[in-house]
């Protein structure tokens, strides 16, 4: 496979990966952390870093909105859960250091 094939393959999964995350809102970023160890802001930070060493200057709620498709206040405000104590906890115990 040529690079610039694999290159379409990558954005196309990316792409989808986006707009699987933006249907499942009923998935929380504490939950995908819990169980993946990343989420939509990893997500977000990960494209702004790619967009960075292009030299394209993008900030942390730019990115956002790419990942979210929307204002990530107004993601939070309409999709956002308070995390229960046992997600809480779970989140400690994975991200110990």
């Amino acid at each position: 496979m040529d690079d610039k094939t694999r290159t379409e393959l990558e954005a196309a999964a990316f792409r989808r990966l986006v707009q699987h995350l933006r249907e499942r809102t009923d998935v929380q970023n504490i939950d995908l952390m819990n169980l993946a160890g990343f989420c939509r802001n990893c997500l977000s930070k990960w494209y702004r870093a790619a967009a960075e060493e292009k030299g394209v200057t993008l900030s942390d709620p730019e990115a956002r909105e790419i990942v979210y498709g929307m204002p990530y206040e107004e993601w939070k405000a309409k999709h956002q859960k308070e995390a229960s104590g046992e997600q809480k906890k779970a989140f400690a115990e994975t991200h110990k250091h």
